[in-house]
């Protein structure tokens, strides 16, 4: 007892630290899912928003004469494309290819790379 000083043998610690050490990464892991996933219901829940709007214009005659008006307008909101939780992919730009075939930047030089 006197030579250990308290100290458990160094067998164990490392059994019981790499027991502790994996069980946190499982728990990291799972804590991990589990905000992606929420985040995803809120983004599911941003995307499923209507923005669609309307409103009439109006105009104010005085006898003949035509004193002020405005006109109406609207604005339809479309579904984008990962609205839904729909697989989509997630491009970060065009590639060389690409731009070049439209007509943008390469000047039609888009060919075989």
């Amino acid at each position: 007892m006197n030579d250990e000083s308290g100290v458990i043998i160094s067998a164990e610690l490392v059994l019981v630290l790499t027991i502790g050490v994996l069980a946190m990464i499982v728990g990291l892991s799972e804590v991990a899912v589990a905000i992606n996933t929420e985040l995803n219901d809120c983004s599911n829940a941003i995307g499923a928003l209507n923005q669609s709007f309307a409103f009439t214009g109006f105009r104010g005659c005085g006898g003949w004469k035509l004193k002020s008006f405005v006109t109406g307008c609207s604005f339809f909101d479309f579904p984008d494309d990962c609205d839904f939780n729909s697989t989509c992919d997630l491009v970060c730009g065009a590639s060389f290819n690409q731009i070049g075939e439209a007509g943008g930047f390469g000047g039609g030089m888009g060919g075989g790379f």
